[in-house]
């Protein structure tokens, strides 16, 4: 039984019966007190097996104490229709019986053993093997990237004032051809005011243009920004 024995020690018991007879078999122990066995009695088929589980109770351990628990294997052929365990036991003579003694030996697992079962159970490094789509990127790389981009803002904020600019403009233009228009009504069609009139008009057409060419650089730097 190996150590620590502050909680139950399990070690099992191969029994094997290499004959060609049913064989009945008892394990008996010096310290019934101190161990459970299971199972402890039962019948064995010829050439088959069979695995006993011997349970040690806990107890405080003293290295310089001898083990004195011993263990004895009894066995006899099984009789034909047995029917009653006990009775095979009671009745069979001791010229049938036949017996194995074993000893019981504890062991306390040293430091050694002990640094290396802690050693054993420290979980591996896990490794990052996951591969990048691409190399990473460098700091000056984003740094330049950011520079850029407040580059881009302040081109649309300024092309956007220049829009608001000549959007005024060109209000205060319509305006100003509006009123023109009326009294170019009230005035004959080949008078200087008419030609007033046309010259603005004409005039205001490419400031239109420019308006329009602006509105449109605006929206598609914003869409590039977002």
């Amino acid at each position: 039984f190996s150590g620590p024995f502050t909680d139950v020690v399990t070690t099992n018991l191969k029994l094997r019966n290499p004959s060609d007879r049913k064989v009945c078999f008892k394990v008996k122990t010096t310290a019934p007190r101190r161990y459970c066995v299971r199972p402890n009695s039962g019948i064995i088929d010829p050439g088959s097996s069979v695995t006993v589980s011997v349970m040690l109770q806990p107890f405080d351990y003293d290295p310089n104490e001898k083990s004195k628990h011993k263990f004895m294997v009894q066995t006899t052929y099984a009789p034909p229709n047995i029917s009653d365990m006990e009775a095979v036991w009671k009745e069979a003579k001791p010229d049938e019986l036949m017996d194995s003694k074993l000893r019981c030996v504890f062991e306390m697992p040293n430091e050694n053993d002990k640094l290396n079962d802690i050693d054993a159970s420290k979980p591996a490094p896990v490794l990052n093997t996951s591969k990048q789509d691409g190399p990473m990127p460098k700091p000056h790389s984003v740094s330049l990237n950011d520079t850029e981009t407040r580059k881009l803002v302040e081109e649309c904020k300024r092309l956007q004032a220049e829009v608001m600019k000549l959007t005024d403009e060109n209000r205060h233009l319509r305006d100003e051809g509006l009123r023109l228009r009326k009294v170019a009504h009230s005035d004959k069609s080949g008078s200087p005011t008419a030609l007033a009139l046309r010259d603005n008009g004409s005039n205001s057409l490419p400031s239109l243009l420019v308006v329009i060419a602006a509105i449109f650089i605006g929206f598609f730097l914003g869409k590039f920004i977002l």
